[in-house]
C-alpha cells in the first residue's frame, strides 16, 4: 500500500487556516473586527510576521479587508468563495496575484543585481545545490517546488543585504504557493518542461557567477514575466474576475 506523504505546514498557513475555519463556520461573521496583529500573535503563540502573512493570504481570498488605521474586518462574501482549499483560493484573485508579482519584480530584480556583485562562494554553492535538486526532480514536483524557492532565497542571501533577505523571507510563503501552482500549470499545459525550468534558473545562476549584473537582472525579469504569463493565461481561461 502506498501512503501519501505528509507535507509539514508553515506556521502562517496554520494561522490562516484557523481563521479561515472560524469564518467558514460562522464564528467570525461579515463586519466582525479581528484582534490586532500583536494580539493574534499572542493568542496563537506565534511571531507577528506569521500573522501578517496569514492575513495577506486571507485578504487575497477576499475574506478580510485591512483598513488603514482602523484594523482588520471580515468582508461580505459569497458562500462559494470558501469552498476551495485554502492553498488554491490564495491564488484566485487577479489583483492580488498582480500585486505579488509586482513585489517579486521589485525585490528579485534588486536582489539578483546585488547578488551578481556581492555573492560569496558559499552562497553560489547554495544556488548550485538548489539547481541540482531541480535537475534531478524525476517527476517529484514537491522537490522541484522546494528547490525553486530555495534558489530564489539563496539569491537574496547573496545580495549581502539583510533587509532584502528579510523582505524576501517575509513573502516566501506566498511566493512558494505561486511557484507551486505555476510549475504545475506550466507542465500541465505543456508550455515548457521541467528541464526548461531548470535551464531558466541555470542561466540566472551563470550570470550571477560571472558577476554580469545586467544580464542577471534581465534574465530574472524574463523569468518572472514568464510566470506572469502562465498565471494570467490560466485565470483568463477560467474566467476568474478580479474584485
Amino acid at each position: 500500500m502506498e501512503y501519501k506523504k505528509i507535507k509539514p505546514k508553515k506556521i502562517y498557513e496554520e494561522v490562516a487556516e484557523t481563521i479561515y475555519e472560524l469564518i467558514r463556520s460562522g464564528q467570525l461573521k461579515p463586519g466582525d473586527k479581528l484582534d490586532s496583529v500583536t494580539q493574534l500573535a499572542e493568542n496563537f503563540n506565534v511571531g507577528r510576521s506569521a500573522v501578517r502573512e496569514a492575513l495577506t493570504a486571507l485578504k487575497a481570498m477576499g475574506l478580510i479587508e485591512i483598513r488603514q488605521g482602523e484594523g482588520t474586518y471580515v468582508r461580505e462574501f459569497e458562500t462559494e468563495q470558501i469552498t476551495f482549499p485554502l492553498s488554491t483560493a490564495i491564488l484566485m484573485n487577479k489583483e492580488d496575484i498582480a500585486h505579488l508579482l509586482e513585489v517579486r519584480k521589485i525585490l528579485e530584480l534588486g536582489t539578483v543585481f546585488a547578488a551578481a556583485q556581492k555573492r560569496t562562494d558559499s552562497q553560489l554553492k547554495a544556488m548550485e545545490t538548489a539547481l541540482e535538486d531541480m535537475k534531478l526532480v524525476n517527476g517529484n514536483e514537491e522537490i522541484g517546488e522546494k528547490a525553486d524557492l530555495a534558489f530564489h532565497l539563496a539569491i537574496a542571501e547573496g545580495s549581502q543585504n539583510p533587509l532584502l533577505t528579510s523582505l524576501m523571507n517575509h513573502v516566501s510563503g506566498l511566493m512558494g504557493e505561486t511557484m507551486k501552482e505555476t510549475r504545475r500549470l506550466w507542465l500541465y499545459s505543456k508550455q515548457t518542461t521541467t528541464y526548461r525550468l531548470y535551464e531558466e534558473h541555470a542561466s540566472i545562476y551563470q550570470a550571477i557567477k560571472e558577476q554580469d549584473k545586467e544580464l542577471a537582472r534581465s534574465l530574472m525579469l524574463e523569468h518572472i514575466e514568464n510566470v506572469e504569463s502562465v498565471l494570467h493565461n490560466f485565470l483568463a481561461k477560467t474566467k476568474v474576475k478580479s474584485e
